[in-house]
């Protein structure tokens, strides 16, 4: 599950002494955002639970740079931050994850992507 964002500014994780973590995003709380990608995994994850299978659904927020800005998304180019097991990718980094081999063939690939189409239509 991707969950594009665009965003202006630099992309952090505070770490509290005491309490959660938060996601800041040129300094202000979006800590929401990760509640919002966790929902729709949930979504997900039921609509294949229909389907029989035992592929696991993950979520992720894709940060893409600021129309107009040649700069990068504002996340650290060299490691991946992640806040309550969701990972924080900029397009060149998720490309690689999703560009990696997985368990299932073309033909389930295809079921699997219609069920996801007919459960849940384009807004």
């Amino acid at each position: 599950m991707i969950d594009a964002k665009r965003y202006r500014g630099k992309i952090e994780i505070r770490s509290p002494l005491f309490g959660n973590p938060k996601l800041l995003i040129a300094g202000r709380d979006r800590t929401k955002l990760i509640e919002g990608v966790r929902r729709q995994v949930e979504i997900v994850t039921d609509v294949l639970a229909d389907a029989r299978t035992d592929i696991p659904v993950f979520g992720c927020l894709c940060f893409l740079a600021p129309e107009g800005i040649l700069a990068d998304s504002g996340l650290p180019v060299l490691r991946t931050l992640k806040i309550g097991g969701v990972p924080l990718y900029y397009p060149r980094r998720l490309a690689k994850q999703l560009n990696a081999a997985g368990p299932i063939d073309s033909g389930r690939r295809d079921d699997l992507t219609r069920r996801l189409a007919q459960a849940l239509p384009a807004a």
